[in-house]
């Protein structure tokens, strides 16, 4: 008997905004006043991680050693820089289809989360105007263990009371997708089939998202 889809657990940058341009921006700032290259390659390595853990992999492609205190000031300087840059985040700046689809699984009845590295996750939410549209936010505030590591999405499902195998994943990154097969869910992946491959299925960008197509392929 197929399992029915229940709840939909979204991650946050690149899923429901584009912000990842700004952190990649802001690391780029502190990798450079560190003397160190960075590049957007390099950041594809962040998609899906923590900040702590991100800038970790910054400091690991130099050659300075830092004293735990010197990586939180590092640490609270990036974020600063990217709390001003996303300042003016406007509602108009919402992925295209996100809407749409959200409406379409309220309507189902189906239950949402956001399930995010950022601890500016909620303040994000609130500046786009879609707070309400979730059931439960997820954020680094909550967890203690970045993906792949499942925490967030399993955190995330019991707060909403759904088994995982009832749950579906929306994410951009392949630490994020890995995260929802460790968690025991399916997963739909929005980018590049080469990098997202081990999905269940693959979109080019949120605007194909569709709640009839997806309970088709995945739960029936």
């Amino acid at each position: 008997m197929s399992k029915q889809l229940k709840a939909v657990l979204f991650d946050l940058d690149g899923v429901i905004v584009d912000t990842a341009r700004y952190h990649y921006l802001a690391w780029k700032r502190i990798a450079e006043e560190e003397g160190i290259a960075f590049d957007e390659k390099a950041n594809e390595g962040l998609k899906g991680v923590s900040r702590m853990a991100s800038l970790d992999l910054i400091l690991a492609r130099g050659k300075k050693t830092y004293s735990i205190e010197q990586k939180i000031a590092l640490a609270d300087k990036k974020n600063a820089i990217y709390v001003d840059m996303i300042a003016g985040l406007k509602p108009e700046e919402i992925l295209p289809g996100v809407k749409v689809f959200l409406a379409s699984l309220e309507a189902a009845g189906i239950k949402r989360a956001i399930c995010s590295a950022s601890k500016n996750a909620p303040m994000i939410l609130d500046r786009l105007g879609v707070t309400k549209d979730f059931d439960t936010v997820v954020s680094g505030n909550d967890t203690s263990r970045s993906k792949p590591d499942p925490e967030v999405f399993e955190m995330a499902a019991g707060r909403l009371g759904v088994p995982p195998a009832e749950c579906l994943v929306v994410e951009d990154a392949y630490a994020g997708i890995q995260a929802a097969k460790a968690a025991g869910m399916k997963a739909v992946g929005i980018g590049e089939a080469h990098v997202l491959g081990i999905a269940d299925l693959v979109y080019p960008g949120t605007a194909q998202l569709s709640l009839v197509l997806i309970k088709k392929a995945l739960f029936s």
